[in-house]
């Protein structure tokens, strides 16, 4: 396949992958919403909180779209700001305490539908599948490193 062809489906692909949605249309939450709660989650589990600048930095958007996400979320009962013990301008971004079954709900039906499509691919395909992702990423970081190092 020619070099072009390879860049344009890899775009397409990178499209396609972005836009997988293991929620059913019924769901709670939305992707950007279920990945914010996960962050909150995650720091949770390690007792810590997390502040809306650091979670666009993980989620990869921006501070006010953040802002925006966790406002309807506030309104949702889902999240609430809590201030900082010792910094006025700092608000923690925490689950309210029902926001957690929501979000286990959401993990349970995306697990249940990852469960049939490695059933239908297969386990192995599906190893391979993620390696080769994997691979392929590494190998771009080092291309990537190669060139700019070359300039």
């Amino acid at each position: 396949m020619e070099t072009n062809k390879y860049l344009v489906k890899l775009f397409q692909t990178m499209k396609d992958m972005e836009n997988i949605d293991l929620f059913p249309e019924a769901a709670k939450l939305s992707r950007t919403e279920f990945r914010l709660i996960r962050e909150i989650v995650i720091e949770g589990e390690h007792g810590k909180d997390v502040i809306s600048s650091e979670l666009a930095r993980r989620l990869g958007i921006t501070r006010s779209a953040v802002s925006q996400i966790v406002t309807k979320l506030e309104k949702e009962d889902i999240v609430q700001r809590v201030d900082a013990p010792n910094d006025r301008k700092i608000a923690y971004v925490r689950l309210s305490a029902h926001s957690r079954a929501i979000f286990e709900e959401q993990c349970s039906e995306a697990n249940a539908i990852m469960e049939q499509v490695v059933e239908e691919i297969g386990e192995k395909n599906m190893d391979k599948f993620i390696s080769l992702y994997e691979r392929f990423f590494a190998t771009l970081g080092r291309v990537r490193e190669k060139r700019r190092s070359e300039k």
